[in-house]
């Protein structure tokens, strides 16, 4: 059955939806556990902050592993001078040949925008790169961060617009990750080696600790305990007869009208750097960017 843990993001993307996986909001701890570095921990009521040092950063995992649904949770990245530090936000499954959606937030030097990366990898293949600057700046409040992932589609959304979408296209031979449950990680975590103008621009560790903070940790999706099989996790995971949910309806296999025209004023004002675009590290058009209208 799917974990009940989420409302508003999937009234607000779906309404109305009366199928399995309708939850609401969690405690961090019902959903997750520290991962690394637990002194670097600060917890203060709902919200949770993760510190970098010159000695350590920290990260999380969540608690169980999910196919299918829609992962969210609020995050306000590290303000000042974050130069040479990234807070990562990604799903991720185990292994060589794993699957992988990453959010990750690249700091940069006080007046800079920050950079929010996103990446996809399928069966252990990412370099699918994609860059752009946010429409707000995220170190003064918390803004939504979400993952929205079934058969037809991927989707990476901020405060419900969508930012990148990546379609299903198996039927022209491109792989999609829909048979591999994935964890829910996060980090913060210095990366001055090509975080910030391709490392030019190194961490000032006179402006440490860096913290980010998150709350809002939402998960509505498919859990998969660790024994389930490849193929008996994707049974568990589709609707069929009497069992519904709510990521394989109909109105889940492609954006809104609406959205579509957001996905369109995002990348058309706030993307900087796109991998279908760059000939220098692909001579060759990678094959899902020649079907990707996106």
């Amino acid at each position: 059955m799917a974990v009940s843990f989420k409302l508003s993001a999937t009234i607000a993307f779906f309404v109305g939806h009366t199928f399995l996986g309708l939850g609401s909001s969690a405690k961090f701890d019902e959903l997750f556990h520290p991962a690394w570095a637990n002194d670097h921990f600060i917890n203060e009521g709902d919200i949770l902050k993760l510190k970098l040092d010159n000695f350590s950063g920290a990260g999380f995992s969540s608690k169980r592993k999910y196919l299918f649904g829609k992962v969210s949770m609020q995050i306000k990245l590290v303000e000042g001078d974050s130069a040479g530090t990234v807070t990562a936000y990604y799903m991720s499954s185990d292994g060589p040949y794993h699957n992988e959606f990453d959010f990750e937030f690249l700091g940069n030097t006080t007046g800079e925008p920050y950079l929010v990366q996103t990446n996809l990898y399928v069966n252990g293949v990412g370099n699918r790169e994609q860059r752009m600057n946010l429409w707000f700046d995220p170190t003064k409040d918390f803004h939504s961060y979400s993952v929205l992932w079934n058969q037809r589609q991927v989707v990476f959304l901020v405060d419900e617009t969508p930012i990148r979408v990546h379609t299903n296209m198996e039927h022209k031979g491109i792989p999609f990750p829909k048979d591999q449950a994935m964890g829910v990680y996060s980090s913060i975590w210095n990366a001055d080696d090509w975080a910030t103008r391709g490392g030019l621009v190194k961490t000032d560790w006179s402006h440490a600790p860096f913290i980010a903070s998150y709350k809002g940790f939402e998960i509505d999706a498919c859990e998969c305990p660790v024994s389930v099989s490849a193929d008996e996790i994707a049974d568990k995971c589709k609707s069929s007869g009497e069992k519904r949910f709510w990521w394989d309806e109909p109105t889940m296999s492609e954006l809104s009208l609406h959205q579509s025209h957001q996905l369109v004023w995002v990348r058309a004002n706030h993307l900087v750097y796109d991998y279908c675009s760059d000939t220098a590290r692909f001579p060759v058009m990678p094959v899902e960017c020649e079907h990707h209208r996106h």
